[in-house]
């Protein structure tokens, strides 16, 4: 089966032959000069916004000093969000208040966390997930459904629960390390419609095989 278009809005096709609004290319729907998405990554919402940027970083704005960076193949979904830096308050003085943004003055300066936000390649976050400031996913992990993730992720890992918390991990340190190795996501969209089988069907083996040299 080929990949999908990702540079098709709506990936999915219905039975009926209409497109399901409520599943869009990242790459396609976020105009929004912090925000960077890599092909094939999608996010899902029953009540689809008009802007999917301020839908799923809802306190990322244009010219902040921060990034949100997801990967290839990434699926996101319904009521997933990150919080990023920009929703952080500072905490040294005596008062979390932030006085400076009242001031148009001091407003532009003024940003405590500057930390980008990262998600992998091949990372499934989960219904109702919250991706707190600095978090950094690693490839092929899974963010449970309502997990609070902050901090690092590491590959492959399951994260479950508030606060988040590795519960396990979906292969053994072997096979991941094999994984991240190969790195399939960067692959021709050729080679990885080749190699649909092996990773539908967990078979690592295979899947080296028809690595490119």
């Amino acid at each position: 089966m080929p990949l999908p278009d990702p540079r098709k809005r709506n990936p999915i096709i219905l039975p009926d032959g209409t497109p399901h609004a409520g599943t869009v290319m990242l790459s396609q729907v976020l105009d929004h000069p912090n925000i960077q998405a890599g092909d094939y990554s999608y996010a899902s919402d029953f009540d689809p916004p008009d802007n999917w940027a301020q839908h799923l970083a809802p306190y990322l704005f244009p010219g902040a000093r921060e990034r949100l960076v997801i990967g290839r193949f990434c699926q996101i979904a319904h009521g997933a969000r990150f919080i990023t830096a920009s929703a952080n308050h500072a905490q040294e003085g005596l008062s979390c208040y932030p006085f400076p943004v009242f001031d148009p003055s001091q407003m532009a300066g003024f940003q405590p966390d500057t930390r980008d936000t990262v998600a992998g390649n091949d990372v499934w976050i989960g219904y109702g997930a919250l991706i707190l400031p600095g978090a950094r996913i690693g490839d092929g992990a899974i963010i449970g459904a309502g997990a609070v993730v902050r901090g690092t992720v590491p590959p492959y890992a399951i994260v479950t629960g508030n606060p988040g918390t590795v519960q396990g991990y979906r292969f053994s340190k072997p096979q991941i390390a094999r994984l991240l190795a190969l790195k399939w996501w960067d692959w021709p969209a050729d080679l990885i419609t080749r190699a649909e089988p092996a990773l539908l069907s967990g078979d690592l083996d295979m899947l080296e095989s028809i690595a490119p040299d």
